[in-house]
Parts: structure tokens; sequence; C-alpha cells
């Protein structure tokens, strides 16, 4: 066989696999980089759309919110902050707007875009960052205060607790309390949609001339919210208490109250009001009730003719007719009987709501007779809320007007004070909230 010949490599053959290897890796280093490049354009145009839709989309929400607040007056409109108003002139300087252009892009009025120029222009930028403090801004333990009372008792409202704070002493609006507990006042209705109320309502004039009387259930620790029967049916003890309460209409004072094991009957009813004739010391030209199966028969017109008293009967839902004594119990209830143990023996009940017929006649605020308790009104004592207040902002001048009802200032303006709470009968829920003056 013939013998197979070698082929021999080419001079310098290394060089040459070297020379292909670092073509091939250039090769592929430079396709990685054209389609690296090509999906970083193809990003950043993705980046693009995305802003261009944002932009598109945060304009539509300027314009939608510009045309609401376009329709507001300015004077409602919120005040811009001094940090605000500078930013506001950075960016109309960066933007090169003019002063009206500014101010229809911000919506407030163009004197007042000049006006910020002028102050800046003659006084510096501090003029519009360090503005001097107004003299009627309340200090911040005012703020302190209404917050500590609110957490004390929640179901208060902003208007008692400006009521109860002028009655130990510091008088605020209840447009100042509702700011600072944050609260925002309900939208008002369109006025054509609004129903007609009728305007006759009871009136008295005089302490003990009209008193309202109506019956109402307490539930026990084993009442009506039990979700198994037969404990959730029958309105007797030990399930509930059945409460008689007489409210004086001119005073809104609590003239007795009385409680039955069981649904009284109208005899117990005329024994409940002869008691309280008898504490009153006087008896009522008129008592207004429901109609009742108590009061809605003949012997309670006999027992009302033979004291010359005149029955009224009122209707559930209609305005100004038993509104008063029903307003008491929803009050007793919220503020009382469903933050306790309600309990089961009938003197225990009765210091329970004994203590609370104390609360609301001698140190509860009556929005109904501006802020005076019912037993000033009853009595014809001076309200608690005339008395000279304090005044805690400093350069508030003494002349100057105050949250009504007016009063004089009591020592010198400027005074701390610090928030005492005491309870009447240590319930938690009955407090009687005074002001001292802080060490």
């Amino acid at each position: 066989m013939p013998s197979q010949r070698s082929t021999p490599l080419p001079r310098g053959w290394p060089n040459h696999i070297k020379s292909g290897l670092l073509h091939a890796i250039s090769l592929a280093a430079m396709a990685l980089t054209v389609a690296r490049s090509r999906c970083t354009r193809n990003g950043l145009q993705a980046e693009l759309d995305r802003a261009d839709n944002e932009i598109a989309l945060l304009k539509e929400e300027l314009e939608i919110k510009d045309a609401r607040w376009s329709r507001l007056p300015s004077r409602r409109r919120p005040h811009y902050t001094p940090i605000q108003r500078m930013r506001i002139l950075q960016v109309r300087a960066g933007r090169g707007w003019s002063c009206e252009q500014a101010a229809q892009a911000f919506m407030i009025d163009e004197q007042t875009m000049r006006s910020w120029l002028r102050r800046v222009d003659e006084e510096g930028e501090g003029a519009l960052i360090r503005i001097s403090e107004p003299v009627n801004k309340f200090p911040d333990f005012v703020r302190y205060l209404v917050k500590q009372l609110r957490m004390l008792l929640p179901t208060m409202g902003k208007a008692r607790i400006a009521q109860v704070l002028a009655r130990a002493g510091l008088h605020l609006g209840v447009t100042m309390v509702g700011r600072i507990l944050k609260e925002t006042d309900p939208i008002p209705e369109d006025a054509a949609t609004l129903d007609v109320i009728e305007t006759r309502v009871v009136t008295a004039r005089l302490p003990g001339e009209v008193w309202h009387v109506d019956l109402t259930t307490v539930p026990t620790g084993s009442g009506f919210w039990v979700p198994w029967a037969p404990f959730a049916l029958p309105q007797s003890w030990p399930f509930c208490w059945w409460v008689g309460v007489v409210v004086d209409h001119f005073s809104r004072a609590v003239v007795g109250f009385a409680i039955f094991r069981d649904d009284p009957t109208s005899g117990d009813i005329q024994s409940f009001l002869d008691r309280a004739i008898r504490s009153a010391d006087c008896s009522p030209k008129y008592i207004i009730t429901d109609k009742g199966r108590q009061f809605w028969c003949g012997s309670f017109r006999q027992w009302c003719h033979c004291r010359a008293i005149r029955p009224r009967f009122g209707a559930v839902g209609k305005y100004g007719s038993v509104a008063v004594i029903e307003r008491f119990i929803r009050s007793m209830k919220n503020e009382y009987t469903r933050h306790i143990l309600v309990p089961l023996r009938l003197d225990a009940m009765r210091r329970e709501l004994g203590s609370y017929v104390i609360w609301y006649n001698t140190h509860r605020p009556n929005q109904a007779i501006g802020g005076r308790t019912p037993r000033e009104v009853y009595t014809g004592v001076r309200p608690a809320n005339t008395s000279p207040r304090f005044e805690p902002r400093k350069n508030y001048p003494v002349w100057g007007s105050c949250a009504s009802p007016q009063t004089a200032i009591r020592g010198r303006p400027g005074i701390k004070m610090t928030l005492v709470v005491g309870y009447v009968d240590g319930r938690r829920h009955l407090p009687v909230v005074e002001l001292r003056k802080a060490a």
C-alpha cells in the first residue's frame, strides 16, 4: 500500500487561528452592540411614550380640577402658604410668565401676584417666608386642649366642645373648633330639593309652664341584643327597664324620672307625675305626650282635668311635637346607658340615672338654650359662659371681640391653661370640665 502523506501545516498557522478567533469575537461583540443599541432605542421610545401618556393624563386631570376650582369664588379657595407663594414666583420666573399669566395659571387675582412681587422687591424673600404672626392666632396648647377634650369624650361635637370650653372660661368659635378637629361641614343640599318644614313649634314663656312626658326602654345586660329567643322578646325586667321622664320645655331641665319593671299602666304614670309635681312644687299648664295607651285614655284625661292641666298629644316624626323629650332620651342612651353595664337592681338603676340627671341639669351645656345648662335657665342664675374669660393670645387687644357670648378678659392676655376634668360620682362618661392657670 502506498504510504499516506501528511499535509503540512502552513507556516505561521497559530497566528492565523488566533486572528480568526479575534475576528469571530469582534463580530459577535459588534452584533451584541448593534442589538443592544436597538433595544436601548426601543426602551427609550417606550419610556417616552409612557411619559407622553402620563403627561396627557395629568393635563386632563389639571383641566378638570381647574374647571372645578374656577367655579368657586376666590374667597372660598384655599390660601397659599408663604413657602408655596415663593415657589409660585419661582415657577413664574422659570416660565417667563407675566403676572396675568401666572395669576390665571394658579387661579389667583392679578393684584395678589403683584403684591407678592412688590413685597419681594421691597423687603426681600424673607417678606414672604417669615411673616409676622397675627394677633388673633391661638397658641398651640389651645389646639391640644380641644383635641384632649375630644379624645376624652368622643361623643361631643364641635358645638358642644365650644360650649363646654366657654363655660370653663375659654371662648372659641364653632368653626375654629371644627378646623382644629379637621372636620368638614356637610355639603348643603339644593334649596329647591329641601322638604318644607312646618314652622309651628311648642313654645313656653316660663319654667314649669309646659312639660314633656314620655316612656322608653333601657336594655339590661341580658336585654334585647341577645340573639336567641325568648330572651330577646320580653320587654320587661330582667331584660329591660321601663323609664318614664318629665322634661321642662322652657329650660330643658329634667323635672323627674321613674323606673318600672314592666310596661307601666296609666295609673302608674299618674302617680309618677304627682310625685314630680310635688318635687317641683308647681303644676304645669300643659303636658305634651305621644298617643301611647298610658296617655290616650279617659283615665289620664280625667287626671289632667282634676289638676287644671291641658293635655296635648303629638305624633312621632312630626316636627316640633315630641322632639324635645325624644332628643333627651336619645342623649341619655348615647351618652350614658350604652356605655355602662345597666344594673339589674332597682336601687342601683335609680342611682345611675340620678347621676346622669344631675350631670345633665347642672354641667351639660344645651345647644337649644344657647350653651347654658338647664339648671341655670330654670333657676335664673348667671350662666357660667358669661363670666370673664381666659385669653391665651398674648398680643390680642383687650377691647377685641371673642366667640359668643361676649365677655371681658380675666387677667392679662397670653395666659397659659391646663385642662382639668372631674367626674360626677366617679362616672367616666359624666365629665365636669374646668380650666386652670398652668404653673
